[in-house]
């Protein structure tokens, strides 16, 4: 469906990623599992601000930031947001000033988490721990103050427009497993907010479903994580114009097993992870997205859900940086 992604390509853009990121053989696995044709996709080694998933995404929200005439843009997050830190840096290099609203205490720990915030240029403000509906409000509320200030604010989040990334990262994916010897059959993404997941499901759709998508939800329960995607999935589909088929044709698997206590909390599994990937591959992972994914992702391999004859590759969203304030949250790791 090249036409179709030539629509995707007509979106104002600005460009912070250069593709592809690597596809990496994980070898050691290999010979500790005892099974070929392991893979993980590098989107944690990008350029800028340590890399990660939302580069991608903030490629088109800046561009539609540009094209609107913006002169600052807003963003929501934690303390240790991948999300925050990587809008600051990106839009210091865009010419754009940015303010952090973050729903976390104003403590010295958690300004020392957001610290890259304030190195890449951004000001950061804290509002309390609140939840995701009052931490909208709160950056609604900024970007109307900025205008009666006589500023242009644009506010970073959108997530249909942010999916759009990873539909380009999927056929991106896709050409790399087409030049290895086995092509790509089972990828492994973290199921959260849902734009990564379902901009990259919407591409596989327009592909032909070269891949099986397992998702290992880190955030949510299943429905409230499918409702989620669905109503990105079909955004999409309408901002478009492209018929790709619903949702419920798409091969999608839902991993609950890993969620544990929830997001940020960690689990025995997700410590393992993190620690095999550290000692086995020399790649760093973080407990938040990537650890419960990774550990998922080795589950299903080791217990032969994912048959050894149909190679596999897990999506590597990045967030190195936060793992650098989670040494508290190690069991096993002193």
């Amino acid at each position: 469906m090249t036409s179709g992604l030539q629509s995707i390509l007509r979106e104002p853009r600005y460009d912070l990623v250069k593709a592809p990121t690597p596809l990496q053989r994980l070898s050691g696995f290999e010979r500790k599992l005892g099974r070929p044709r392991l893979y993980m996709k590098r989107d944690d080694l990008m350029e800028i601000g340590l890399g990660g998933n939302k580069l991608r995404s903030l490629e088109f929200w800046l561009g539609a930031a540009l094209r609107e005439h913006a002169d600052i843009v807003l963003v929501a997050g934690g303390a240790t947001s991948n999300l925050c830190r990587l809008t600051a840096a990106a839009a210091s290099m865009a010419g754009l000033d940015c303010v952090i609203i973050h729903n976390a205490e104003d403590s010295p720990a958690n300004r020392e988490r957001s610290f890259l915030n304030r190195l890449f240029g951004a000001e950061t403000r804290f509002i309390g721990p609140v939840g995701e509906e009052e931490r909208g409000a709160a950056m609604k509320a900024a970007a109307a103050e900025l205008m009666r200030q006589g500023r242009a604010p644009y506010i970073v989040g959108d997530a249909v427009l942010g999916a759009l990334g990873y539909i380009l990262a999927a056929f991106e994916l896709h050409e790399q497993s087409q030049r290895e010897s086995a092509p790509l059959r089972h990828v492994f993404l973290a199921g959260s907010m849902g734009p990564t997941e379902a901009g990259f499901i919407f591409g596989n759709a327009m592909l032909g479903h070269p891949f099986q998508v397992h998702l290992v939800s880190v955030e949510y329960g299943q429905a409230e994580l499918g409702k989620r995607i669905r109503r990105i999935y079909e955004g999409i589909g309408e901002r478009t114009g492209l018929a790709v088929g619903d949702l419920g044709e798409a091969p999608l698997h839902y991993h609950m097993a890993h969620l544990g206590g929830g997001w940020g909390v960690p689990t025995l599994e997700s410590e393992a992870a993190i620690v095999a990937f550290a000692r086995t591959e020399g790649i760093l992972i973080e407990h938040v997205y990537t650890a419960k994914t990774c550990a998922g992702f080795l589950d299903l391999v080791a217990n032969g859900t994912i048959p050894p004859g149909e190679p596999a590759c897990i999506l590597h969203t990045g967030g190195t940086a936060s793992l650098f304030s989670q040494r508290e949250q190690f069991r096993t790791v002193s």
